[in-house]
């Protein structure tokens, strides 16, 4: 189990910031995918039905001003105790997938 902090600021405005903390990653990740979800709601009203495939989600990640995770994870190894903290911001598609595995990882 790792303690996930999400800080997102969705346009320049320093008063958009918000942030929310989750019990793992995965519910880290989940909400993102949901604020795209809604996001496509947003543009998209009258559609029954939308495809996208996992570009746009990159996209729409990309054209945020702010996305950060913050992982906090505790390993035990041999007989003592070690606290590791992961922070990964996304940049280009490269970095962004390495960022996730990091995070999913916490290496």
């Amino acid at each position: 189990m790792s303690h996930t902090i999400l800080l997102v600021q969705p346009t320049k405005r320093p008063e958009g910031r918000t942030y929310t903390d989750y019990e793992s990653v995965n519910e880290c990740i989940e909400t993102v995918c949901k604020m795209y979800e809604e996001h496509l709601k947003r543009m998209n009203p009258n559609s029954p039905s939308i495809t996208n495939d996992i570009s746009q989600l990159f996209d729409f990640i990309d054209d945020l001003a702010d996305l950060s995770c913050l992982v906090y994870q505790l390993i035990y190894r041999r007989t003592s105790l070690i606290t590791e903290g992961t922070s990964s911001r996304f940049g280009s598609h490269n970095s962004r997938t390495r960022a996730c595995h990091n995070l999913a990882l916490v290496t």
